[in-house]
């Protein structure tokens, strides 16, 4: 398994950005798939953006697309997770999570695909 950190959280107004960052160990990273989940109080973990070993397949929920974008720095072993246009319906812990057992998946979307997450990181969106 890989420790994963995120950071980047905190509180914006509506139509506000902000990057999360996940900060990975280990040397493997770098070929592991990768994800961005949330959740809110009372409700349960959702997918919000998958991306492979590469990078260069992502995949976003539709209630972010075109608002998130998911990245990767394999050189830092960090993935990123740019938020524009927040809205307060974005307001949520989010995690970031790793399957070491492959760099691209099916679907990124399911979360007991993911055998490492984060401790996660609080998005407060004010309107």
């Amino acid at each position: 398994q890989v420790q994963l950190v995120e950071s980047g959280g905190g509180l914006v107004q509506a139509g506000g950005s902000l990057r999360l960052s996940c900060a990975a160990s280990g040397r493997t990273f770098s070929s592991y798939a990768m994800g961005w989940f949330r959740q809110a109080p009372g409700k349960e973990r959702e997918f919000v953006a998958g991306i492979n070993w590469s990078g260069a397949s992502t995949d976003h929920a539709d209630s972010v697309k075109g608002r998130f974008t998911i990245s990767r720095d394999r050189t830092k072993n960090t993935l990123y997770l740019q938020m524009n246009s927040l809205k307060p319906e974005d307001t949520a812990v989010y995690y970031c999570a790793a399957n070491s057992r492959a760099g691209t998946l099916a679907s990124y979307s399911v979360p007991h695909q993911y055998d490492s997450w984060g401790q996660g990181t609080q998005v407060t969106v004010s309107s």
